[in-house]
């Protein structure tokens, strides 16, 4: 288990850096955290990390986005399952074709979707912190 801490909005580039440097082969990202924690902020964050030029926002309503990153040509997937209201709906999006095509995905509301997850997904949990900071913990699958 790693853990990365953003001390503030100023320091999230850098926080993104760490976990892009922590990233290695795995492709598959559930972002867990309370409405307001700040998983968006922290993928807008990662997405600008891996080198995407496009403005990067919540697919709350889309579902999904698509970004491609400008240094690396590489496709990244951000999902947002906070509207959800049954699976057949992910399973219609055709949600395998994005977990398992080997681009980067980053999910945020996974717990709707957690019997869909491939079984290598990493887990990132974002904790706002009594004093304002948030605490990223990353744990890789059993």
């Amino acid at each position: 288990m790693q853990e990365i801490k953003i001390q503030s909005l100023e320091q999230i580039q850098e926080a993104a850096r760490q976990f892009v440097e922590t990233m290695g082969d795995r492709t598959v990202f559930a972002f867990y955290g309370k409405m307001g924690a700040g998983k968006t902020t922290f993928i807008k964050a990662v997405c600008e990390a891996l080198g995407v030029d496009d403005v990067v926002t919540s697919p709350t309503f889309a579902i999904v986005n698509e970004y491609r990153s400008d240094t690396t040509g590489e496709l990244i997937y951000h999902f947002d399952f906070y509207r959800i209201k049954k699976l057949e709906e992910v399973y219609d999006m055709g949600y395998e074709d994005y977990f398992y095509c080997g681009a980067v995905c980053f999910i945020e509301w996974p717990e709707l979707i957690e019997e869909l997850l491939p079984g290598d997904t990493v887990k990132v949990n974002i904790e706002e912190q009594a004093d304002g900071t948030r605490l990223l913990t990353l744990q890789d699958p059993e």
